[in-house]
């Protein structure tokens, strides 16, 4: 997470590095070698059909089960083998992101109008038919993604929203991941993972039609499945490793920094976390912070190893420069801990979701809390993308209806920018309604009379 624009490279001495990367970049999502083993595996799937399915079932995850369906009974039971404070952690997350879909839906609004006497133009906004929701359960089972893909789906009123999570070593759906997914209102639930599993959703072989959309998170597989898959269906966005960032000033706690820093390096051993101050003490006060919570934290191996290959502090010259810089790395989590958070929330521009003051963190909307979405987009992405929401599962359905008296103001245009371009059909569509127009006007002048 490195800065790239020719205007920022151009304002040299306005930072300067306090920690740099070890390695250039994050671990590139188009290896060769991953783009080829997925391109084979839907060849196959495609060819092969659900045989193929459960073959790469066996070989990579284990399952040897013909029945690759959550059962509804078992799918609701679920929550009946959590400890109590789990499931009702679940609980809230899944109201609170479904609260907020909610409200996000209430302001996307049919509208009609009348641009000029005869000419009616509107908008209504229909959800997709079908949605496949991978949901993740590898090295850490992300419990809230059912929320933000299946949940929100339902909100926005998508008839058909399958699921698809990897099973575990006991040859089970992670109980969590399949009761998130039962409160979020998911219609079936099926134990595959990785590409098989999208291919599945995708080509129509869990005895459904073929879904219209892909949604959730995944490694590096799902991820280029994805891609690969997009025109054959939509898909949410490619989303890399997670990053996080995080504007601080001399106000800051240093160790809240670091330990929000490293609470998203937790996700893989190639998530940036970057840190811009524009206090060169604080810089070096997060510094000594991450290394000495790493000293004592479960997942070193994995945050630890993040921060050296990924980790960057850079001190800006002011707040200006802080916030161009941000906006250049354009991460997919941004926190800001400063004595003037609104300026900078009034500023900044490229980032996947902001994370407001020092009583905000990431992780509030990771497991839901926060209700807004965590599907965000990363590597530079939130430059021209916004994160994963209910709009994204609604199609906004433009019509037009027009009557006879209007067509003398559009069809002369019509006629003429048509004749410019040498598309004769299109101008015969408009000259004969100007025909019938004129024929319907003597008509009406002659009974009038």
């Amino acid at each position: 997470m490195l800065f790239t624009s020719a205007a920022l490279l151009a304002a040299a001495g306005s930072y300067r590095h306090l920690k740099t990367p070890r390695l250039d970049g994050p671990a590139a999502q188009r290896d060769p070698k991953v783009i080829a083993t997925v391109s084979e595996m839907l060849s196959t799937i495609e060819a092969g059909g659900m045989d193929a399915v459960l073959q790469y079932a066996a070989q990579l995850d284990s399952w040897t089960q013909s029945n690759v369906e959550l059962s509804a009974k078992e799918l609701a039971s679920s929550g009946d083998r959590l400890p109590a404070d789990l499931r009702a952690a679940i609980e809230l997350g899944a109201s609170r992101t479904q609260a907020f879909a909610r409200e996000q839906r209430t302001q996307l609004k049919d509208f009609e109008v009348e641009l000029v006497p005869g000419l009616i133009a509107g908008s209504r906004y229909v959800p997709i038919s079908r949605v496949g929701a991978y949901l993740p359960a590898g090295r850490f089972p992300l419990t809230a993604s059912a929320f933000m893909t299946v949940g929100v789906a339902k909100v926005a009123g998508v008839p058909s929203v399958l699921a698809c999570t990897p099973p575990q070593p006991n040859g089970r759906a992670n109980d969590a991941v399949s009761y998130a997914a039962y409160l979020s209102g998911v219609d079936r639930v099926f134990i595959l993972g990785g590409v098989q599993a999208l291919a599945a959703m995708a080509f129509g072989l869990l005895g459904e039609a073929p879904v219209d959309m892909l949604v959730g998170a995944g490694n590096a597989y799902v991820a280029e499945a994805k891609r690969q898959l997009f025109g054959t269906v939509a898909i949410d966005l490619l989303a890399g490793p997670s990053e996080v960032a995080v504007i601080a000033d001399h106000t800051a706690d240093a160790e809240l920094v670091a330990a929000d820093l490293l609470g998203q390096a937790e996700h893989g051993p190639n998530s940036p976390a970057a840190l811009i101050t524009t206090s060169e003490e604080l810089g070096h006060a997060v510094i000594a912070a991450v290394n000495r919570q790493l000293e004592t934290l479960e997942t070193a191996s994995i945050a630890g190893a993040a921060w050296r290959d990924y980790g960057t502090v850079t001190v800006a010259a002011n707040r200006d420069v802080a916030i161009a810089l941000m906006d250049d790395l354009a991460p997919e989590h941004l926190e800001v801990m400063t004595d003037d958070d609104d300026y900078y929330h009034d500023n900044l521009r490229n980032y996947g979701s902001l994370f407001i003051g020092a009583w905000s963190t990431v992780a509030y909307s990771d497991k839901g809390m926060a209700g807004t979405n965590h599907v965000l987009p990363t590597a530079g992405g939130a430059k021209h993308s916004g994160g994963l929401s209910v709009s994204r599962f609604l199609k906004p359905l433009t019509y037009q209806r027009i009557a006879p008296q209007t067509t003398s103001e559009l069809a002369p245009a019509v006629e003429i920018i048509s004749a410019s371009e040498g598309m004769a059909a299109h101008r015969a569509t408009a000259s004969m309604r100007t025909a019938r127009a004129s024929a319907l006007m003597y008509e009406s002048t002659a009974a009038s009379v």
